[in-house]
């Protein structure tokens, strides 16, 4: 009895979790309702709706990063071959992502951005990596959700920079 019943929750879970990862799409329907589902009918003009990308606020994060892969496509190269690059998956609109860029600059640091809201390479990546807010920051085989300055600079410590 409790093996089928730990059976039976674990294809719900299954089955819930499918759901959650298939695509979400909006229309209204023939009484002017607007609809949210997976499934929209043929018949509907149906527009996909767009995951909202968060500011990460929280205390920066320093984690290893899943094997990092190449970067997405139509990529400028590095400014400084010869270190590790900064990567940074951003928005436009992301308050941290500018304190980010500032510091950048200031320190004359080299690195690559990704918007993950226009680039769908970006958004996969940054998905992968773990992102759930912006910016996340990747440097050698470590990872950095949201971003201060004392946190980034023992990042790039702890990579030999």
């Amino acid at each position: 009895m409790i093996l089928r019943m730990r059976l039976l929750i674990g294809c719900v879970a299954l089955l819930v979790a499918a759901n959650a990862a298939g695509q979400v799409y909006r229309w209204t329907d023939e009484k002017g309702r607007v609809v949210y589902g997976n499934e929209p009918p043929a018949s509907a003009k149906a527009s996909m709706v767009q995951e909202r990308i968060n500011s990460y606020s929280g205390t920066p994060e320093v984690q290893r990063a899943p094997a990092v892969r190449a970067a997405p496509a139509a990529t400028p190269a590095p400014a400084a071959a010869t270190t590790l690059p900064v990567v940074m998956y951003a928005t436009d609109w992301c308050g941290y992502c500018a304190k980010a860029r500032a510091h950048f600059a200031r320190n004359r640091i080299p690195y690559l951005e990704y918007d993950v809201e226009k680039n769908p390479a970006a958004h996969a990546e940054f998905k992968r990596l773990g992102g759930r807010g912006v910016p996340l920051i990747v440097h050698g085989a470590n990872v950095m959700r949201g971003f201060s300055e004392q946190s980034f600079e023992a990042l790039l410590a702890r990579n030999g920079r």
